[in-house]
């Protein structure tokens, strides 16, 4: 995509416009009477009318045809897989990456769902979801259950919104605000990839607290798209998630027509190689806080609802102590995922494309291997790279859906890979 196409985000309550054709966007007033090419005058409110100024999200949306012009919504008979949540377990989960299908499979119906933290009717907290497709999208999608935080492990993706187009490829992410229609296509053969679906407040950039003005993801580097629409009238099929459960209708014209915007409830992408990653230079791995990308607040502060978290390359160089993350209990609830390389505390068994998740209290760490080799190893600076994993962090309790308790990818040996620790204390030797 050229650099033309997009346009520094540089502050996600910060206002934007944009317009396809010169003069289609009012000066002046929000809906006049008559708007510029015969255009009509939509608002998407992405939060209550009445929400602190700081944190209200709305986009003023001048398009070809009003989003209200559609029939009936029907209930699809082919809904997401694993959208019924499985029985609650405390065990530790591990899966090998889910594998694309053979028959041609879109965005849509190859979105499968592993864990969330309510029933899908709920609409609350967050749902967890993999998707995987070998052709790209002829109809249109919106999701009113929640933001999609899209983060693609394998194939280019180039998402068509409402608001203009957007590539992303691996190592970079996308995020949809709740409601936004938008068509995902193919720019490879194939694409996988994961999606946090954050029912709650919408993301935004974590304060730095102590680390000060600098630091983590710079607000610089996030891109939104220019406004381009599409003038076609030829049936198309318009898909709508609500309450997990996918309804459609049929539409005579492109849903993506929008001509001008402006507003702040915006698509968006970020490069992650671009994060500036703070680490320690004396002692302890620090807590995976300090990796933060996005965050969405919980009503409990500093206790977030949902939390995007990168281990990207970075330099390790703590003096006299245990680099890789230490072994822990953690009131929050971690789905991890891999989108490249190895990670640090796992020697084996966690491959790009798959998948673990370690809820509330449950005990986790290095394996036996990662753990011995890192006890053995010679204190240098150590730059650990060609990786990327993440995780979506949560105070919520992740529950795996039906499917994902039953899929051959589930990994039914993950303990072992904590049982070969041997017993190294020694009461005469300090």
């Amino acid at each position: 995509m050229k650099s033309q196409d997009l346009v520094y985000l540089s502050g996600f309550a910060n206002h934007h416009s944009s317009e396809a054709l010169p003069g289609a966007l009012p000066i002046g007033q929000n809906s006049p009477q008559k708007v510029p090419y015969g255009l009509y005058t939509e608002l998407l409110s992405g939060t209550a009318f009445t929400v602190p100024r700081a944190d209200s999200r709305r986009t003023w949306m001048y398009r070809i045809k009003p989003s209200a012009n559609h029939p009936a919504f029907v209930r699809m008979d082919k809904q997401i897989c694993g959208g019924q949540l499985g029985p609650v377990t405390p065990n530790r989960l591990r899966w090998n990456p889910l594998q694309i299908p053979e028959p041609a499979t879109d965005f849509i119906d190859g979105l499968v769902t592993l864990a969330a933290t309510n029933a899908a009717d709920q609409a609350s907290g967050v749902s967890v979801h993999v998707y995987r497709a070998n052709c790209s999208m002829t109809r249109v999608m919106f999701n009113a259950d929640g933001e999609l935080l899209i983060v693609p492990q394998q194939g280019r993706l180039r998402i068509a919104t409402e608001l203009g187009l957007l590539v992303v490829e691996p190592l970079e992410i996308a995020v949809i605000p709740r409601g936004m229609k938008f068509r995902v296509e193919l720019l490879d053969a194939s694409a996988r990839g994961y999606i946090c679906e954050n029912h709650g407040s919408a993301f935004h950039l974590p304060e730095l607290g102590p680390i000060g003005s600098n630091g983590l993801a710079n607000p610089r580097d996030f891109l939104a798209p220019v406004a381009h629409f599409e003038d076609v009238e030829q049936p198309v099929q318009l898909v709508q998630k609500f309450l997990g459960e996918l309804w459609a209708t049929q539409l005579d014209h492109s849903p993506l027509d929008v001509v001008a915007w402006h507003g702040n409830n915006l698509p968006y992408k970020y490069d992650l190689r671009r994060f500036n990653t703070i680490g320690t230079v004396s002692f302890d791995h620090p807590d995976p806080s300090i990796f933060t990308v996005l965050t969405s607040p919980s009503n409990t502060p500093g206790q977030a609802n949902a939390d995007f978290v990168i281990f990207p390359p970075r330099w390790m160089v703590a003096e006299n102590t245990f680099r890789p993350p230490w072994f822990h209990r953690n009131l929050m609830n971690e789905f991890m995922g891999l989108i490249k390389g190895a990670y640090d505390a796992k020697a084996d068994g966690f491959s790009p494309g798959g998948a673990s998740l370690h809820n509330c209290m449950s005990a986790h760490g290095p394996d036996n291997t990662s753990t011995t080799q890192a006890i053995a190893a010679d204190l240098q600076p150590h730059k650990i790279d060609n990786t990327m994993a993440f995780m979506f962090e949560t105070c919520n309790v992740l529950r795996p859906s039906q499917h994902a308790l039953q899929c051959p990818e589930l990994q039914a040996d993950y303990d072992a890979c904590w049982a070969g620790m041997s017993k190294t204390f020694n009461p005469d030797q300090v």
